[in-house]
């Protein structure tokens, strides 16, 4: 038996619950993983606090990250007491996730631990971290370098926001920072950012075209907010998107794909191939501050998950919350 958050529906609702599990119950896989840590995302908020018809079949256990030990492995890439990490995948949708004590995974889905990282560390880092670092390669790719002009972040005080920050100041871009909660100024300036704008600024109908304001951005919001900024990037920028918090719309024009040479590049961390995650996991032992990470950090126990979901959804929480599943 393990302990695990589990999802059922009854009476056309959705109902998560903290429950024991038997193992018996796992779902197939090559790979049993022993879950030290996993976290609280968006999507997990949705999963756990909402109707949205993501969920393939029930019960589900959500959690989209897992951070753990091999404990049974029928995959010969992998052995007892290796240390992995996994993001995706359908985890929480399609596949029992990680807000439980004990996993069954397919092999092909795993990463091996960078030894620069623990598997707490792994955890914080996790889908938002490993989103922001592939956000961060693609700017890259495109050709924005150090010193070609201010990068917008939204969403910042998330965990893609935060961790984005923390990266692009390392690596030295000059950061400015959109947020909705200006009492975390100080957090978001301790990680990196060397200016703040209101998110409010962007929030509503702007003009197709505006000043060129910025470089290149990192988005997490979509909808209006998305289209002010793709109307405010510099010629032959960039915006790398990855969010939809304001709303999954997108009323924009073409002119400043045509007018700008603006790209607009969707970023996606569920279904990439693992050449590309352990190059974005490489990256991240690299160029991530922990030390500024930890700032980011709330640990709760699985017996907390179900009521941080709606504080989540609410964005009342800053950063990264990770989810010790043995503490409950």
């Amino acid at each position: 038996m393990f302990n695990a958050i589990l999802i059922d529906r009854k009476d056309d609702r959705t109902i998560a619950r903290l429950c024991d599990v038997d193992d018996g119950a796992l779902p197939e896989g090559n790979v049993t993983l022993k879950v030290d840590y996993s976290t609280m995302n968006y999507k997990d908020g949705l999963l756990i606090a909402s109707d949205v018809p993501l969920i393939a079949a029930f019960p589900m256990v959500p959690g989209i990250d897992i951070a753990g030990v091999v404990e049974q492995s029928d995959d010969p890439r992998w052995a007892a007491g290796d240390k992995v990490v996994l993001n995706g995948y359908g985890l929480g949708e399609r596949h029992w996730g990680g807000l439980a004590q004990r996993a069954r995974v397919a092999g092909d889905w795993l990463v091996r631990l960078p030894d620069t990282f623990t598997t707490r560390q792994a955890a914080a880092i996790g889908t938002a971290g490993y989103t922001a670092m592939l956000c961060v390669l693609r700017l890259e790719q495109h050709g924005v370098r150090p010193g070609d002009g201010d990068i917008l972040v939204t969403g910042a005080s998330g965990g893609v926001g935060s961790i984005a920050i923390s990266l692009l100041s390392k690596l030295g871009y000059k950061v400015v920072a959109s947020t909705g909660r200006p009492q975390e100024a100080n957090y978001l300036r301790a990680l990196g950012a060397v200016d703040l704008i209101d998110r409010a600024t962007l929030a509503e109908a702007g003009a197709p075209l505006q000043s060129e304001r910025w470089a290149a951005a990192i988005d997490t919001a979509g909808s209006h907010t998305l289209v002010n900024v793709i109307a405010g990037i510099r010629y032959g920028g960039i915006v790398a998107a990855t969010g939809l918090a304001q709303g999954i719309d997108l009323p924009a024009t073409m002119y400043p794909f045509i007018l700008r040479n603006v790209t607009l590049s969707g970023v996606d961390s569920v279904m990439q191939p693992i050449p590309v995650r352990e190059e974005a996991w490489s990256r991240l032992a690299k160029d991530l501050d922990i030390t500024k990470l930890e700032t980011m950090v709330e640990e709760i126990g699985l017996a907390d998950v179900i009521e941080r979901a709606p504080r989540l959804l609410a964005g009342q929480i800053r950063g990264r919350t990770v989810v010790d599943v043995n503490r409950t």
